[in-house]
């Protein structure tokens, strides 16, 4: 149901800010989001999966805190990282 390290591998590639950077909040926020959209076909085949539910809300809640400070420390790299992500923001 979680993404594979490989996925995850590829999109701290993608997203970091230099070399080895894992946890910058744009590195962690594309990594929520790619944990989001597997939990979410996952709640679409399973409805009923409360558990996995509540994982998901807390994913959620979490990514929209980073995204909060990422855009009170710095708008265009947040006005940046919901273009490239595709968030409805």
């Amino acid at each position: 149901m979680a993404i594979s390290q490989a996925q995850k591998n590829e999109i701290i590639k993608q997203y970091a800010r230099h070399e080895g950077d894992t946890g910058s909040t744009e590195v962690q926020v594309a990594v929520l989001t790619a944990d989001i959209n597997e939990i979410n076909k996952h709640m679409q085949a399973h409805r009923k999966d409360f558990h996995s539910q509540r994982g998901l809300m807390k994913k959620i809640g979490h990514r929209r805190n980073l995204l909060a400070y990422l855009r009170k420390t710095d708008v265009q790299r947040y006005r940046e990282l919901i273009k490239s992500l595709g968030l409805r923001r």
